[in-house]
């Protein structure tokens, strides 16, 4: 029984860590010294064939970018422990495609990335070739509809205004200005499986956020400049730029004063509904980075949902949180509940217990450093 959960912990680390459920192969090739940041794929993994002069820190994302593209795991194209190796025809097919999907790209779209793996495998290994029936009868759109959504957002109200009803929800300006950290402590539920959760935050910037497994600790961190991945038994991992500034953007509700500095431009959207209810939609861009949508639940004016996405160099991979159960804690109102869904799963966490404003040690945000022993020799690109 003991093996068991630890079995277990480990491959719910994959799927909270977004490294993917029984998907280890990603994180079996081991990374050689130097920022990977600064280090291209061939530098830092065996074997690279398609994907050279890429960022080393984007080569992870992008994997998981297939899997979710295909419905498939990691030995669906590699063989474990030896993931270097071209053994596997699905392999040798999986770089046919991304060569097909660059150059359809290049020669079509002035290399702008409009055509996606996802864009014709919708979660299949093998892409639907034939129209599907549908049950219900198909619904056209009226092409004086086509415009529609552009000229409704006149009437709607304005960015500055959505925003200006949330901090008024939370508590109001005054009170997110003095929230400076807070220690949090719950459980994190996969599945019907609940873990121990311990969350550390300075600002939105500095984040660690652990879950406690029966095979030990799995921990993501942000320190505003760096951020990292962890879990039982494997090397550190990286994380790229905008997988950073994704994982400052989870902090940013529990931090709400600083939620409009965030973006250069907050854009006013067409509402939808989440959960029933009505939201204003904000879409909020950033320098040379994907879009973030917020959701604004229009009675109470509280931040119910955001979705933004990481870059690869394949695609991008998408990540929802919905936030429920606000309580006022010293003033301010923060969600006590929320739910991570991704391609390849979902988690929930529930909050338990609070502290703000406590002395947080910055020690506490700095990336672990990776042990000589873990280091693999660079292999043949």
């Amino acid at each position: 029984m003991r093996v068991k959960n630890i079995l277990l912990g480990t491959c719910v680390a994959w799927v909270v860590l977004d490294i993917g459920a029984a998907r280890p192969c990603a994180q079996s090739a081991k990374p050689s010294t130097g920022t990977r940041a600064r280090e291209t794929a061939e530098q830092v993994y065996k074997n690279i064939q398609v994907l050279k002069g890429v960022p080393a820190d984007q080569l992870i994302p992008a994997m998981q970018f297939i899997t979710a593209s295909l419905g498939v795991q990691c030995d669906f194209c590699h063989l474990e422990n030896a993931f270097e190796k071209d053994d596997k025809e699905t392999k040798q097919t999986a770089r046919k495609m991304m060569r097909m999907m660059f150059a359809i790209n290049k020669d079509n779209f002035d290399g702008h990335r409009e055509v996606t793996c996802y864009a014709c495998h919708r979660g299949f290994h093998k892409p639907v070739i034939t129209p599907v029936i549908n049950e219900e009868e198909a619904k056209t759109v009226p092409e004086d509809k086509m415009h529609h959504k552009e000229a409704s957002t006149a009437s709607l109200p304005s960015a500055d205004q959505i925003l200006g009803k949330y901090l008024l929800a939370v508590g109001g300006a005054d009170a997110a200005a003095r929230i400076s950290t807070r220690i949090q402590k719950g459980t994190l539920t996969v599945g019907s499986e609940p873990f121990s959760v311990e969350i550390l935050a300075k600002a939105a910037a500095k984040r660690v956020v652990t879950v406690h497994f029966p095979g030990g600790d799995s921990v993501t961190g942000v320190n505003g400049q760096e951020g990292w991945l962890s879990t039982p038994g494997r090397p550190v991992r990286e994380m790229s730029p905008s997988e950073v500034l994704a994982a400052i953007m989870d902090a940013e509700p529990f931090f709400p004063a600083s939620l409009k500095q965030t973006f250069k431009e907050l854009r006013v959207e067409q509402p939808e509904q989440i959960k029933g209810r009505e939201a204003y939609v904000l879409t909020g861009t950033r320098e040379s980075l994907p879009p973030v949508h917020l959701y604004f639940d229009q009675e109470s004016g509280l931040l119910v949902r955001a979705l933004h996405f990481v870059e690869t160099p394949l695609g991008r991979n998408p990540s929802e949180i919905d936030y429920a159960d606000y309580r006022e804690e010293g003033g301010l109102k923060t969600p006590f509940r929320w739910t991570v869904a991704r391609p390849n799963g979902r988690f929930t966490i529930q909050i338990e217990q609070t502290e703000q404003n406590v002395p947080i040690d910055d020690n506490k945000f700095m990336k672990p450093v990776v042990p000589a022993s873990t280091e693999s020799q660079r292999g043949p690109s």
